[in-house]
Order: C-alpha cells, then sequence, then structure tokens
C-alpha cells in the first residue's frame, strides 16, 4: 500500500526560502558591523592616535626650544650650514598651490614634512604642529597642520599659507568656522612668536581656488573675497561641508605688527 504525502513540496520550499532570508539577514548584520567598526576607528580612534602624537610633537617642540641647538657632526666649520631645502606634497584635502607662487626656499627654510613650529588658536583652544608639507599620510593624517610649500614662512611678507583636516585625525581645523574678525591665531617657531589676527573668512570655494594661498589671496572663484594689497598674511584651509571634500572653507589674518 502506498501513502501519498500532500504538501512536502510546498514546505521545503518554504524551508528553503527561510534559510535563504535567515542567511541573507546573518550576512547583512555581519557587513552591518564591519561598517560601523570601520567608521569608529575612522571617526573615533584615529582622532585618538593623531591628537595624542600631536600633542606629544608640541611637547618634544617645546622641551627643544628651551634648550640651546645642538651642533650636527657634519658641520664642518664653526658657522651654520644651509638648511635644509623645503619638499611638496600632495593631498586631496587641500588646494593646489599656483606655480605663480611657488618660490624659492629661504635659507634654513624647514625639511619636508618635519614638524617646525605651532599653531595656537586661542578662541578654539587648538594647539597643533605645522609640519612642512600637505601630504595626507605624511603630514595631515599625523593631525598636523601642514604648510603650503611655496608659500612665505611665518612672519614673512606674502601668505604662510596652512591646511589642515576637518574632520578625523585630530581634525584641528573643525571648528575654525567659528572664527570671526579679531581672534588671534599664534605661530611658535624657535624663539620667535608671531601673532596674526582674524580679517576674513570664506565659507566656501572650490577645491581648485588657488588665489586663497596666492601671496596676496584673493578668491580667484569669488573675487569680493580676499584682499588687495601686497602684506603679511596667514591662511587656513580645510573641507567644508563636514564629512566631505567637496568644497574648501578658507579663514585669514594678517600679521600683527
Amino acid at each position: 500500500m502506498r501513502v501519498v504525502v500532500q504538501g512536502g513540496g510546498r514546505r521545503g520550499r518554504r524551508a528553503g526560502l527561510a534559510g535563504v532570508l535567515w542567511g541573507a539577514a546573518e550576512l547583512a548584520v555581519t557587513v552591518g558591523v564591519v561598517v560601523l567598526l570601520l567608521v569608529v576607528h575612522q571617526v573615533w580612534w584615529t582622532n585618538r592616535q593623531a591628537l595624542a602624537s600631536a600633542r606629544e610633537e608640541v611637547r618634544e617642540l617645546e622641551r627643544q626650544w628651551i634648550l640651546p641647538p645642538s651642533p650636527s657632526p657634519l658641520d664642518s666649520g664653526p658657522g651654520p650650514g644651509p638648511g635644509p631645502d623645503s619638499g611638496s606634497g600632495s593631498g586631496s584635502s587641500v588646494v593646489p598651490v599656483p606655480s605663480s607662487s611657488r618660490s624659492a626656499s629661504p635659507s634654513g627654510a624647514p625639511a619636508r614634512e618635519a614638524a617646525y613650529g605651532v599653531l595656537r588658536i586661542p578662541r578654539l583652544g587648538v594647539v597643533v604642529p605645522v609640519a612642512e608639507g600637505v601630504d595626507k599620510r605624511a603630514v595631515l593624517d599625523k593631525g598636523y597642520a601642514g604648510h603650503y610649500p611655496g608659500t612665505a614662512q611665518p612672519g614673512a611678507r606674502g601668505n604662510f599659507a596652512l591646511a589642515g583636516h576637518r574632520n578625523t585625525h585630530g581634525e584641528p581645523f573643525r571648528y575654525i568656522n567659528r572664527l570671526r574678525a579679531g581672534d588671534e591665531l599664534i605661530v611658535d617657531v624657535r624663539g620667535q612668536r608671531y601673532t596674526y589676527v582674524v580679517g576674513k573668512t570664506l565659507g566656501e570655494t572650490a577645491e581648485r581656488d588657488t588665489g586663497v594661498i596666492a601671496p596676496v589671496p584673493r578668491s580667484t572663484v569669488r573675487p569680493d573675497y580676499g584682499y588687495g594689497e601686497p602684506g603679511a598674511y596667514i591662511t587656513l584651509t580645510t573641507c567644508t561641508p563636514e564629512y566631505t571634500s567637496k568644497y574648501r572653507l578658507v579663514v585669514w589674518g594678517t600679521l600683527r605688527r
């Protein structure tokens, strides 16, 4: 006698579909956890690492500035040797340096990608090392402010132009949009302090607006923003809006005499 079982195939198909859906749900949860961990690493952990490294670099610079400079074992005479040449870098979060603003580095210019100064922004409580170059991995991702090669050095006539992250990797320039006219930007280099005063801001401009870091800074995209006379300027640049790199936010200041 044969027993006919009805509906078994349908139940089997249901069970198979349920298994596929369960597997897809598990995969989605796993992917979500991995993405969350990546976000936590990028937004939180990189900030902790970069902030700790940048603070230690500031402390080390300040310790060095207390001591007299050590003579190099390569010095062949009593006088100081020539300073290292400054180098160039590139990064997706910076404004390209126009060829017209590039100039030969003066003798004694800082070495490429080496921290040589400290930027202090009292209004924001920011204290960040300044390094030569704007390469992301070598400079900006360390939580440093990067000096655009070819722009002026602190205190000099021209435009001392800096780039910094707005989000992740220490995000030293996250709140520079809060700066107002009259706020101080203080730059310390061995034995010298230069105080700049914020004068103008440009809330948004194109990534390739090279005019903002020219010797006399003026936006080539929005010509109503900037300056028209030679002087001693400072420029801070970072990405905007937050967590994007579509546009650039710019803050300008002039040296207090």
